[in-house]
């Protein structure tokens, strides 16, 4: 397993800036984040010229030394809009034009493949109708991005229609093809027990992580409640042999940008790279005043 980070981490920066500071920060991989009607890279500028952005891109990843790791769409600000189980058909459609222009730019960028959405719960229906039919589109999208030789996975997410474990295990079960961006924060959250989210472990592709905490999803590391160590031990277990991604955010969502992004991810890139050697890790001691 290595480290992974990317511009979702830093959404002040630029693109170019993201890549950079990446490849000083010494991961591995770069991990890029395209959300519609947003601060990030949008989809909705980069549709035009798809192939020169892609280069632009993959020229500065190379320059750094990094890997492509995986290619992040949120369609838009909100979760509706192009979720794959709209039950607008035009909407799924539109979402499924979306997913082809993201396979486009991973293959353009040597990216893996892509994490997408799963879609939510609608309230005039009920939830297993709202699962089915996520699971109808997402296996559709897997195949096709089985074709192109990539990988397709849903991150579960909070407020998603798989927002638990069994959900998201009967979502595997009817989209076989699917596969998994894991990410325990969303589940740990909610005060789901570690060991009620590692079978979920055979069907990761991608790994995302950061500090957490019950009724937080992003925590400072000295306060976490998840045990990194463990979920190494699982996932190697499971086979898992791809990247980890040290997704620290800034985001004006679920309390999202109240940690210091910049000094907590170097501190999971420390610890995780220390798991990785077989080593221990310790919190850094007083870097100033103590009283």
């Amino acid at each position: 397993m290595r480290l992974s980070c990317g511009n979702g981490a830093f959404p002040l920066l630029s693109v170019e800036q993201s890549i950079r500071l990446t490849g000083l920060l010494e991961f591995d991989g770069f991990d890029l984040v395209v959300m519609g009607n947003s601060a990030h890279i949008r989809p909705e500028d980069i549709a035009h010229d798809l192939s020169g952005w892609a280069a632009g891109i993959k020229c500065l990843v190379d320059a750094e030394g990094l890997e492509m790791a995986d290619v992040f769409c949120v369609p838009w600000t909100d979760f509706t809009t192009m979720a794959p189980n709209n039950p607008d058909e035009s909407e799924r459609a539109r979402g499924r034009q979306l997913f082809r222009q993201m396979l486009d730019l991973a293959s353009a960028l040597g990216a893996p493949g892509i994490t997408m959405l799963p879609g939510i719960d609608w309230s005039h229906e009920s939830h297993d109708e709202s699962l089915v039919r996520a699971a109808d589109e997402l296996q559709v999208r897997a195949n096709e991005a089985a074709d192109r030789g990539l990988g397709f996975s849903i991150e579960p997410h909070l407020g998603s229609v798989c927002h638990d474990p069994a959900d998201v295990l009967r979502l595997c079960e009817l989209a076989p093809a699917l596969r998994l961006t894991l990410d325990y924060t969303h589940f740990v959250s909610q005060g789901v027990a570690e060991v009620d989210i590692e079978p979920l472990a055979p069907f990761a592709r991608y790994v995302q992580t950061r500090g957490v905490a019950i009724d937080r999803l992003q925590a400072p590391l000295k306060d976490t409640s998840l045990d990194f160590e463990r979920m190494v031990d699982v996932l190697a277990a499971a086979g898992y042999d791809g990247f980890i991604n040290v997704e620290y955010v800034w985001v004006d969502w679920k309390r999202l940008n109240e940690v210091d992004v910049l000094s907590e991810t170097i501190m999971l890139r420390d610890r995780l790279n220390a798991k990785f050697r077989g080593e221990a890790w310790s919190y850094p001691g007083p870097t100033g005043i103590t009283e």
